[in-house]
Order: structure tokens, then sequence, then C-alpha cells
């Protein structure tokens, strides 16, 4: 036994990780003025992990945790904007309330031992 574990168990230990990074970056958006409107939103095509509200502005927000901020930045690939711009225009037709909203798509990055990074308008779709 080599003590690494399984391919399950460090996946399950990931999501784990990833579910506490959201909670840590909702909380750190309600700080900033936000409105946590939906967590894990999720449609066939993907995910969005934070929908959160400021003014008129709605933010479609990813959230990464990698051991380097940097790493976490360069991980949101244009297959997964894609996918969340998709995910997008699903909870705005799920939720027509929001519909005369701007909508921007912002992310969270977090490493150990580091506040947080958002940047607000991270990419357009």
């Amino acid at each position: 036994m080599t003590g690494r574990g399984t391919h399950g168990d460090r996946r399950r230990q990931a999501r784990g990780r990833g579910r506490r990074a959201e909670a840590l970056a909702a909380l750190f958006l309600v700080c900033k003025g936000y409105r946590i409107v939906e967590r894990s939103f999720r449609t066939r095509g993907g995910e969005i992990d934070i929908v959160a509200l400021r003014g008129k502005t709605l933010a479609m927000v990813e959230v990464k945790y990698r051991a380097r901020k940097a790493d976490a930045a360069w991980s949101i690939t244009p297959a997964q904007r894609r996918r969340i711009a998709l995910c997008a225009r699903g909870f705005i037709a799920a939720h027509p309330r929001f519909a005369g909203h701007y909508i921007r798509f912002d992310a969270v990055l977090m490493a150990p031992w580091r506040p947080p990074t958002h940047l607000r308008d991270a990419w357009r779709c």
C-alpha cells in the first residue's frame, strides 16, 4: 500500500475542497456587498458555481482553488467559459426576473494561505 489513496478518494477530496472554496468565495462576495442568488446552478451543459447580485449586475462567478493563484487563473479554459455562458442563458431562462440585469462573468481565485482574488469581468462572451 502506497498510502496515496484511490482515484475515487482523491476525487472526493477534490470535490470537498471545491465545495469549501465555493463557500468561502460566497462569504467573501457577501462581505463585498453582493447577495448570493444561487450556488451550484446546473444545466445539462455545465454549472455556475455562484450567481451573485449587486445592484443591477448579475455576476456569474467561477471559483478556482489551486496551489497557486496563477494556476487557478489559467485553469479556466475557453471551453469552460463557453459552458458557463450557456449555463448563464439557462439561468436567465429559469429566472426571468433577472432578464433586464447586466450579466457579468467573474472569477474568484483561491490558494492556500492567501486571500481570495475577485476578478470582475474576467471574460466576455
